[in-house]
């Protein structure tokens, strides 16, 4: 592993140690180290790069920009990059899907603008409490790492867990419909759960291991919410922005939430992070919320750049058509290695393929970066290898990045095989030729629905 700053930078730095190279550029899904060996990329930034790197019209835009001496830092002030970004998702966004939202502007990062959903939901209602989910992730703050379902965060020295209660999301138990639990307990004046301000979900968890919430659950969740009038937060941080085959992600479910947080890959590349607000329950007072960063021209100028995607009826079907491949390569690995009881499920081009086992997900992981691959994990047990590379990746590096992670499976998971039992498996690699290319909706399966 490179150590290049680990003299000076702190134990805490994480995806250097999954990815030890010092890379020095990048362009769409490649990235080149400094010395010279390109990557394909899987990983996508953690979700903050869905049009890839170093986008040409984004780049352009923000050379042009500052060129100009175009406002820098602006707090919330009005400029010109702004009204041209608002413009823009207005346009292209919000009307189109008939959404009357308000936008607010916070800090940089994702869970900037969670702990701004939740403390607005806790004004506009006059309650405290809000309700999470199992396997959920909703950033590092510490009102966010409250609603975070992993126990780690829940010891006592990272502060308070008061006025969240985890439910279990959809599967969790099986075939048991949870929402139902949900619908009991607010029913029940002694179930231990009041009537809370606002329930937060991703209808797709990504860090939670790529679960992938049903329609149906989705709306039987927010029908619940309008009932007991609750507000219904959608966290769509990593797998909106276009991750799931539509903008939104609750699109398909033909959701209305309440409040909608996006970051990541709203920016452009670049840090920016806002709450979507229904109109009517924008309770602010001018200044009640601030924050110094939350007014960062050069993402607006990147934003607005790579919005224009939506802009092309045929983007959406493109996006479908690359997460069909992937797909039906998946259906694929899961027969082939059918005694590993390996699964996969997805939407879009955010994908999971389970392997059981943290310990051999990190072997594939390791050993596909050593083969020019960067792709991470996720899971409970960090036991779901994780596939999301960009929405515009060509369709030469997608075919070749998933020969990549078949060529490493097939010698990871033959290493742990038995010679008896090699002789009852047989693991060829993968002929891409036989996968279809034809776009359509997808959605989950063990080996596919």
């Amino acid at each position: 592993m490179s150590e290049a700053t680990g003299n000076i930078e702190s134990n805490v730095r994480g995806y250097c140690r999954l990815f030890p190279a010092v890379f020095d550029t990048a362009v769409g899904s490649t990235l080149t180290d400094a010395s010279g060996k390109t990557f394909i990329d899987f990983f996508c930034g953690a979700g903050s790069l869905n049009y890839g790197h170093n986008h040409p019209v984004a780049k352009a835009a923000l050379l042009d920009y500052v060129s100009r001496n175009g406002i820098q830092h602006s707090l919330d002030i009005a400029t010109k990059a702004k009204v041209d970004f608002l413009d823009t998702f207005e346009r292209l966004i919000l009307k189109p899907r008939g959404m009357d939202f308000v936008v607010q502007f916070t800090g940089p990062t994702g869970t900037n603008a969670v702990e701004a959903a939740i403390k607005l939901a806790r004004k506009q209602t006059n309650r405290s409490h809000i309700v999470a989910f199992t396997n959920a992730y909703h950033g590092h703050s510490l009102g966010s790492l409250a609603l975070t379902g992993n126990k780690y965060y829940h010891s006592e020295f990272y502060g308070s867990r008061n006025n969240v209660t985890h439910l279990p999301f959809d599967g969790y138990l099986g075939d048991v419909d949870t929402a139902d639990l949900l619908a009991k307990m607010l029913a029940d004046n002694s179930s231990g759960l009041p009537v809370p301000a606002a329930v937060i979900l991703e209808t797709v968890q990504g860090e939670g291991g790529i679960n992938v919430a049903s329609r149906q659950w989705l709306r039987r969740v927010a029908e619940i919410c309008r009932q007991h009038e609750i507000l219904l937060i959608i966290d769509d941080i990593q797998v909106g922005n276009g991750r799931t085959g539509k903008f939104f992600s609750f699109e398909d479910a033909g959701l209305e939430p309440d409040v909608v947080c996006l970051s990541k890959s709203i920016g452009g590349g670049l840090p920016m992070s806002l709450v979507l607000i229904r109109r009517p329950l924008d309770a602010w007072k001018p200044g009640e919320h601030t924050g110094t960063f939350r007014g960062n021209n050069l993402a607006f100028v990147a934003a607005n750049a790579v919005l224009k995607h939506w802009a092309d009826a045929d983007f959406e079907s493109q996006i479908a058509s690359r997460g069909e491949v992937i797909q039906s390569w998946l259906k694929q690995v899961c027969e082939r290695f059918a005694a590993q009881n390996f699964c996969y499920r997805g939407r879009g081009l955010i994908w999971g393929l389970d392997v059981k086992r943290g310990d051999l997900a990190a072997k594939v992981i390791r050993q596909c970066f050593q083969d020019g691959l960067l792709i991470e994990a996720s899971g409970a047990d960090d036991q779901v290898l994780k596939f999301m590379p960009a929405l515009t990746i060509e369709r030469p590096l997608l075919f070749e990045g998933l020969r990549v992670v078949d060529a490493v499976l097939c010698r990871v998971v033959g290493e742990e095989t038995s010679p008896s039992d090699q002789a009852l498996q047989v693991m060829p690699q993968l002929d891409l030729g036989s996968i279809s290319s034809v776009g359509g909706s997808a959605s989950m399966g063990t080996l596919g629905q």
